[in-house]
């Protein structure tokens, strides 16, 4: 993929800030770290930020917060990010995509937020170079928190090799957040398609149309992250270790499975919008039928009414002592001669 991507950026290559949580302050969270050695610091103030990349290790440099271009301009200069890159990360409504620099690589993707009941995910700029790793994020809350506890155990894999590993785990990371949401979203679907053939009405509608709108917002982000992940899988970058590709491979493999599960709980959710709408169709068709088997009844009644609301001086039934009860009964007769021959029929 190239990495001029012109759409949503400036002409000019310059950082725009975004209007994203102003008031809040920017950190910088710098982790340094190998075998043997932890260091942790945070900065909030672009003149405090101190980043030295050492020839031994792996830095870790976590920006939580992109709405200050100072922050974001201090930490590319500090470790070399290209202008537009830094663009890019300023401007936090990103299609996810992968650039290569180089010496660098710039993966931007999104993030769902931990606890969001919507749908609603933001962005996450990851760059991977030689010894460090760099993550850019809108707000407070993400899914590294467990990477951040193993670095600080010196548990697991983690502090024994390279920036590659952690730039694979922070992906695993933002990955596996897709299944959780994944799964609140297979539990509302069956609740739904219950509720559809139970007892629909139109909360059941908006519910279903949520759901499509939701189902939607995450294709947009998985589909394009499949892509991202499958060109680092293929290892065309030197600062892709070779033992380091089959953990990406791993990582693009959970991606390929939440997108066939989108895809299809997208057809789940379409199957349940037609069968509520079946439904209501056939709600509707018996409520016709009723209106129409009365007013096919009091058709009749309403002829031999008409008939005998006439009037005429010389209608023999007018004078007759049992003419008024011989028409009511007339009318009750065609009535359930009706009634019986549209049970026969199958129609009532």
């Amino acid at each position: 993929m190239s990495p001029r991507d012109d759409q949503s950026r400036g002409s000019s290559g310059s950082i725009t800030e975004t209007d994203v949580s102003r008031s809040r302050p920017v950190t910088a969270t710098v982790i340094d770290y190998d075998e043997v050695r932890f260091d942790e610091r945070t900065y909030t103030l672009p003149g405090e930020i101190q980043i030295a990349i050492l020839p031994q290790g792996v830095t870790w440099i976590d920006v939580d917060g992109v709405h200050d271009a100072g922050v974001i301009q201090a930490v590319g200069d500090a470790v070399g990010i290209h202008p537009l890159t830094l663009e890019d990360i300023a401007n936090a409504r990103q299609r996810p995509k992968i650039e290569d620099y180089g010496d660098y690589l710039y993966v931007a993707v999104r993030m769902l937020a931990p606890g969001d009941g919507e749908s609603k995910s933001e962005q996450v700029s990851l760059v991977l170079g030689r010894g460090y790793v760099v993550s850019f994020q809108e707000q407070p809350g993400d899914v590294f928190e467990r990477i951040r506890e193993r670095l600080r155990a010196g548990a697991g894999r983690l502090r024994s090799v390279g920036p590659d590993y952690l730039f694979h785990a922070l992906l695993d990371a933002i990955v596996d957040g897709y299944f959780a949401r994944i799964e609140e979203l297979g539990e509302r679907i069956e609740i739904v398609e219950e509720e559809v053939v139970a007892d629909p009405d139109r909360g059941t509608l908006q519910v279903i149309y949520a759901l499509k709108r939701s189902l939607i917002a995450l294709r947009r982000s998985v589909w394009p992250l499949r892509e991202a992940v499958a060109q680092l899988e293929r290892g065309e970058s030197p600062l892709i270790d070779e033992a380091t590709l089959v953990y990406f491979r791993d990582v693009y493999d959970h991606t390929i499975e939440v997108a066939e599960t989108v895809e299809t709980y997208r057809d789940m959710v379409s199957g349940t919008l037609d069968v509520y709408l079946s439904s209501q169709s056939s709600r509707m068709n018996e409520i016709m039928k009723v209106l129409t088997v009365i007013a096919t009844i009091f058709i009749p009644l309403t002829f031999i009414a008409g008939v005998y609301g006439m009037n005429f001086a010389y209608m023999p039934e007018i004078s007759h002592p049992w003419g008024y009860p011989a028409a009511l009964a007339s009318m009750a007769a065609v009535a359930a001669a009706m009634l019986l021959y549209f049970r026969k029929k199958g129609w009532i």
